[in-house]
C-alpha cells in the first residue's frame, strides 16, 4: 500500500521477487530487474560512503517549493540538460547578484539568512558546469537579456559572465533574437529537458521534461510527448543565433548596461 501510494518505503531483494511473481514477469524480465537492483544498491552504498547518498538540497528544502528537490535529483543524475527560458536567465546561469534579485521579487520579506541559503544552493547546482561528461544548452529569448529584474551594474555583471562561461566546451547559449521569424520559442512554456547517461547495464533513464508553474511542476516522460519537446527545440535552433553571435549581442547588451 505504502509503495502504490508513493510513500517512502524500503525495498528489499526478495520483495521485489515477490512483486515480479505477482506481477506474472516473464523469467528474463526477473533476471534483469534484480541485476538492476543489485547495481542500484551497489550505487547508493558508493554514494553512502562518499556521504552524499541524500542529495546536497537535502539541507535547503525548507528553501524550495516542495516539488524541486524531485527535479534537483533528475538535475544531479543528468548528464545534458537543455533550457527553455523567455524571460530570465536560468537558474545555472545566475549570478549571486542576480539570483538575490530574483529572489527578492518572489519574496519580499524573506530573511537575509534564508537569501544566502537560497544563494548556496543556486551554487551547488553550479557545480555541475564543472563536471566532465555533463553538457549544457540554454536557448534563450532576447528578452532575458533586455529584461531588468536587477540594477543595471548587476545586469552588465550577469551577462558578461554569462558571455565569458559560454565559451566552455560543455556549455552552448544561443539566443533568439526579436528580430528572428516566427518560431515555437514564441508559443512554448518555459521548460528544461534532461537526459540521461546510460548505466554500466546498457539502459538509461527515459529523457524527462520539466514544465515549471506558478504553484507546481509538470513532468512529461511519455515518448510522444518528449518527441514534441524535441520538435520544439530543433525548430527553436534553426532560428538562434550562433554561439558566437550570441555572445557579441550579449557583451553588446552588457555594455549598455555598464553605460
Amino acid at each position: 500500500m505504502r509503495m502504490e501510494e508513493g510513500s517512502p518505503t524500503k525495498l528489499t531483494k526478495p520483495l521485489i521477487g515477490l512483486l515480479l511473481d505477482q506481477y506474472g514477469a516473464t523469467p528474463e524480465v526477473c533476471d534483469e530487474a534484480l541485476r538492476l537492483w543489485s547495481e542500484i544498491s551497489e550505487q547508493e552504498k558508493i554514494a553512502k560512503a562518499q556521504g552524499n547518498s541524500k542529495g546536497f538540497w537535502k539541507a535547503y528544502t525548507d528553501q524550495v517549493a516542495p516539488t524541486f528537490p524531485r527535479f534537483l535529483r533528475l538535475e544531479g543524475a543528468a548528464n545534458h540538460v537543455v533550457v527553455h527560458q523567455p524571460v530570465i536567465v536560468p537558474g545555472l546561469l545566475q549570478s549571486p547578484e542576480y539570483r538575490r534579485a530574483i529572489i527578492r521579487i518572489d519574496k519580499p520579506d524573506l530573511s537575509a539568512v534564508n537569501i544566502e541559503r537560497r544563494l548556496e544552493l543556486t551554487a551547488r547546482r553550479q557545480n555541475r558546469l564543472n563536471e566532465k561528461g555533463f553538457r549544457l544548452e540554454v536557448l534563450l529569448s532576447e528578452a532575458v537579456l533586455r529584461h531588468r529584474p536587477a540594477t543595471t551594474t548587476v545586469m552588465a555583471a550577469q551577462l558578461s559572465w554569462m558571455a565569458e562561461i559560454g565559451q566552455r566546451d560543455n556549455i552552448s547559449i544561443r539566443v533568439m533574437p526579436f528580430t528572428s521569424r516566427p518560431h515555437r520559442g514564441l508559443t512554448i512554456q518555459p521548460f528544461t529537458l534532461l537526459e540521461f547517461p546510460k548505466g554500466t547495464s546498457g539502459i538509461a533513464l527515459p529523457t524527462i521534461v520539466l514544465v515549471e508553474g506558478v504553484v507546481g511542476s509538470l513532468y512529461h516522460d511519455r515518448e510522444e510527448e518528449i518527441d514534441q519537446y524535441w520538435e520544439a527545440v530543433a525548430a527553436m535552433r534553426e532560428v538562434a543565433l550562433t554561439e558566437a553571435d550570441t555572445r557579441d549581442l550579449v557583451l553588446a547588451v552588457a555594455k549598455e548596461y555598464a553605460e
